[in-house]
C-alpha cells in the first residue's frame, strides 16, 4: 500500500464521517421540528372547543380552529352591528377585518365586493 492510497482512504473516511454527522444533525433538527409541531397542535387543540384530544389528527384541529375563529368573528360582527343599531359609536379600528371568509364578507359594503349582485 502506498502513501497516496492511505491518504485517499483517510480522505474518503473523513468525507463519509462528515456526511454521517450532517445527516445525524439534520435528523435531530427534524425530530425537534416535529416535536414542536406536535406540542403546538396539542396546545391548539386544548384551546379550541371540540378539538380537545384530537392533536394527533392535525386536519381536525385545523378545521375546528378555523371554524371557531369564523364563529368568533361572526359574533364580533354581530356585537358591532348591535352597538351601532343602538346608536353607539364603534371605534373604526374594531371594525377592521382580519380574515376574509364567508361570514366576515357580510360587513363589507356592496361596492367593496367585486361581482356582488343583490338577490
Amino acid at each position: 500500500m502506498t502513501d497516496q492510497d492511505g491518504n485517499q482512504r483517510f480522505a474518503d473516511e473523513k468525507k463519509r464521517l462528515a456526511k454521517a454527522r450532517r445527516r445525524a444533525r439534520r435528523n435531530v433538527q427534524e425530530n425537534a421540528r416535529r416535536h414542536n409541531c406536535r406540542q403546538g397542535f396539542e396546545r391548539l387543540s386544548a384551546l379550541i372547543p371540540g378539538a380537545e384530544g384530537h392533536a394527533a389528527a392535525e386536519r381536525v384541529v385545523l378545521q375546528r380552529a378555523a371554524d371557531y375563529i369564523q364563529e368568533q368573528l361572526g359574533e364580533r360582527e354581530d356585537l358591532i352591528r348591535e352597538l351601532e343599531a343602538r346608536g353607539e359609536t364603534v371605534d373604526p379600528a374594531l371594525k377592521t377585518e382580519y380574515l376574509k371568509g364567508p361570514r366576515s364578507l357580510a360587513v363589507l359594503e356592496k361596492d367593496e365586493m367585486p361581482g356582488y349582485q343583490e338577490a
